[in-house]
């Protein structure tokens, strides 16, 4: 909504609210109501608004809004590409006709959406708690303008952005595909598995499949999702209790300049990540237009070939669909030619990558923007006369590798004797030609190293202010003395020792089979750097050279859990013998990683799955607090890596059932694997040890034979670690090991839904909430059959 509609909004309200008439419904028996009525309509739960709202002192739309926020947000229109006047009038006919006029004549033509005629004479209009405004089988959620709510059906509707320029509609109905266009047919993004609505929770349900925003499972909070005037489709959230401001959670599309339309004909986009703000420039040889397209300074005499010349644009694409021709082209001067014999063709794009990438911008120059990740120059058609240079640059001139140097020498005098000075003159200049050209050439090299570095990184858009170090190789290698001290081995890499040299102790990863290049992997460990809490391993930099992918994280003195855990024999040195963890450290070990854990899950904006969570991937300060380590790795790792068994990740023994089912993957897994290691903690052996049992080891599992003694035989002594059993009070420990085992079984169930959220599980183990008698936790392949 304008500043101007809320500044008049503001300006009524003090009017409206002190004598303002609340609706619950509206029936052919309620007065005919116009905007002079000082009234609205209100949801049973007070959260909705509809009626009149001042566009003028003399116009007005019916809408839908939300009631108590501070800012005032609209949903719906009855007519979004007209205003009413004064004079409106919203009536039911006695045929049952729910009519909206501008003038309060019966005659007058009816604005209201749809036929909203029904038999039923008794129908009343109603406003849900859910926002649907409804009347009989007419509602406003099949015909939304701007704004889809929770819950409401996205199948069979589309939107309009409130300036009329940008549309969300289906361009394939067999496949679902939901698309953005611009101006009715021209598209600039796809939901590939289509949208199907958006759920309270902040969850987004697919055709087949879905994705969340990153405020995801926070209760007490409206969303709404907005197809903005810019063309982005934005899912916003506001904390009704905090009264704060709307804020975005989820975006389309996040590089803005895509969008088409943001500029006009022949202009440039230009992004500023640092103020996500956009802004259009003109290419060489053009000047600003009307509104934001720009215009030639000397035209284009496009049938002479002799009287244009092209000019290079670094990094600028021009994404203009129906006005280009793909083509296949050897080499630059072939597809610079094809371009030349058109006399419609303005200019072409060229990648140096030896694919023969060659398209032709024929007609008009249109959506153009600049950005270093489309690895594209835009050779722009100009007249041959024109002055203007690009300013585009930093990929053309690093092709530049040879500069032709010419020599002249005067011809010696006839009958000259120097003949033997003229052979020492010219070698003595060979020779030095030849050590300044290998000089210059050096110098060139170490210039396009970094100049290609830099592209590197600028190809990946914009760096944070606040990231991982970067170390180079050599910094690495010095500080774990050349990869000397190997202090542990995962399915990610092998971990080294070593010492930076500001004096810190780290644990160096290198990471084998990682994905993708710079451009993929850079976000990933940004978003692992930025996660910081007690129990979580803290990541300080990162090295990206020569092809290695090397991780630097802060040293954790004790190692793993496991090495505490299961100690099946002393060590040939008793200084090296782990000491036995007695029950109240071994209970705050299970708090810190459920927290650790909760926190991966519910409080970071980039939803993480660990995907392996297991003893060894718990590592133990000085004080034995607890780390977690080696979350948000999974996402790093080649698919072909992470397949063992089935199609499931992590470490056999500690897998969630879904992972061997087509289910999908949801953080119950996480907490699967959690309630195994809780029980390993207490009983101070692997889950999969065959312990004394009647029971086949092809049939055993840990958890029932746990179960079994705990809640069958009430005997829980036959659980616990033998190496501290005589430590334990039933009096003192009772309380604390029952909560232990009670907890491990609510997060082994079988199926997800009935495991506990990661934040309740950290809630059961602090002992504020309740815990129920769990149901005996059954080996899920046998339990399916």
């Amino acid at each position: 909504m304008s500043f101007h509609l809320l500044l008049l909004f503001l300006l009524f309200l003090p009017i409206l609210s002190s004598s303002q008439k609340i609706l619950t419904s509206f029936t052919s028996k309620s007065p005919p109501w116009s905007p002079s009525n000082n009234q609205l309509l209100l949801s049973p739960n007070s959260t909705f608004a509809a009626g009149y709202l001042p566009s003028s002192q003399t116009s007005f739309t019916f809408s839908i809004w939300y009631y108590k926020l501070p800012t005032l947000t609209t949903i719906w229109s009855a007519t979004p590409k007209s205003l009413l006047n004064s004079t409106s009038t919203l009536f039911i006919s006695s045929s049952g006709e729910l009519k909206l006029t501008q003038t309060s004549s019966s005659s007058s033509p009816n604005l209201w959406p749809l036929s909203s005629k029904t038999r039923n004479t008794s129908a009343v209009l109603l406003l849900q708690d859910d926002g649907n405004l409804v009347y009989g089988k007419w509602n406003s959620f099949l015909i939304p303008t701007d704004t889809y709510l929770p819950n409401q059906n996205v199948n069979g509707t589309y939107l309009t952005s409130s300036n009329g320029r940008f549309q969300l509609v289906v361009l394939n109905t067999d496949a679902n595909v939901n698309s953005l266009v611009y101006n009715g047919n021209d598209s600039y993004f796809s939901f590939q598995n289509g949208v199907k609505r958006l759920e309270e929770t902040g969850e987004v349900t697919q055709f087949n499949g879905r994705f969340y925003t990153s405020d995801f499972g926070e209760k007490g909070k409206l969303r709404r999702m907005k197809l903005d005037d810019d063309g982005n489709m934005r899912i916003y959230s506001i904390d009704m209790s905090s009264g704060r401001n709307w804020s975005v959670v989820w975006q389309a599309v996040s590089q803005l300049c895509t969008i088409h339309g943001t500029c006009g004909t022949n202009s440039i986009c230009m992004y500023d990540a640092s103020t996500t703000q956009t802004s259009c420039v003109c290419p060489p040889g053009f000047r600003k237009g009307d509104s934001e397209s720009c215009v030639r300074k000397i035209p284009l005499v496009a049938t002479d070939t002799k009287a244009s010349k092209f000019l290079p644009l670094d990094y600028v694409n021009f994404t203009g669909v129906g006005n280009q021709t793909d083509l296949k082209s050897s080499n630059f001067s072939s597809c610079e030619m094809n371009c030349l014999v058109k006399d419609n063709c303005l200019g072409f794009m060229f990648k140096y990558d030896g694919t023969g990438y060659c398209v032709l911008v024929l007609e008009k120059l249109l959506y153009g923007y600049w950005s270093p990740g489309t690895e594209v120059v835009t050779y722009l058609r100009v007249n041959i006369s024109e002055n203007d240079v690009s300013n585009f640059t930093g990929m053309t001139s690093l092709m530049e590798t040879s500069c032709p140097v010419r020599i002249s020498l005067p011809y010696p005098p006839e009958e000259s004797k120097a003949t033997t000075r003229n052979i020492v003159i010219i070698s003595t200049i060979f020779a030095a030609e030849l050590i300044s050209g290998v000089f210059f050439f050096w110098a060139f090299l170490k210039k396009y190293i970094k100049y290609r570095d830099m592209a590197r990184t600028f190809g990946l858009e914009v760096i944070p202010a606040i990231g991982p170090k970067r170390f180079s190789f050599s910094e690495i290698k010095t500080a774990t003395n050349n990869f000397s001290s190997k202090i542990g081995r995962g399915g990610f890499g092998d971990v080294y020792k070593g010492k930076l040299s500001d004096g810190r102790v780290v644990a160096v990863k290198c990471l084998k089979n990682v994905k993708g290049g710079d451009a993929e992997f850079w976000p990933e460990v940004t978003i692992i750097a930025r996660m910081h809490h007690l129990n979580l391993v803290r990541l300080w930099g990162f090295c990206t050279e020569k092809g290695r992918r090397i991780l630097v994280y802060e040293y954790v003195p004790n190692g793993s859990l496991g090495e505490f855990l299961f100690q099946k024999a002393p060590t040939v040195s008793p200084e090296e013998q782990k000491p036995v963890l007695d029950w109240n450290i071994r209970y705050r070990i299970a708090l810190g990683v459920a927290r650790a854990i909760a926190y991966l899950h519910e409080e970071c904006l980039e939803w993480v799955l660990h995907c392996d969570i297991k003893p060894e991937n718990i590592l133990l300060g000085d004080d034995f607090c607890p780390k977690v380590s080696d979350f948000g790795l999974a996402k790093l790792k080649k698919k072909e890596e992470m397949m063992t068994m089935s199609r499931f990740r992590g470490t056999p023994g500690y897998v969630a059932p879904e992972w061997m089912k087509a289910d999908p993957i949801t953080p119950k897994a996480d907490v699967y694997s959690f309630g195994l290691v809780l029980l390993e903690i207490v009983s101070g052996s692997r889950n999969f040890e065959h312990h004394n049992s009647k029971v086949d080891s092809d049939q055993w599992f840990f958890p029932t034979w746990a179960f079994d003694k705990v809640f069958k035989d009430m005997n829980v002594d036959d659980v616990l670690d033998p190496r501290i059993k005589h430590s334990y009070d039933s009096r003192a420990n009772f309380d604390l090991v029952n909560r232990m085992v009670k907890t491990a079984m609510w997060c082994i169930q079988d199926r997800p839904d009935a495991r506990p959220s990661m934040g309740k599980v950290a809630k059961m183990l602090e002992g504020t909430v309740e815990i129920i008698e769990p149901k005996k936790p059954t080996i899920f392949f046998l339990s399916e059959e």
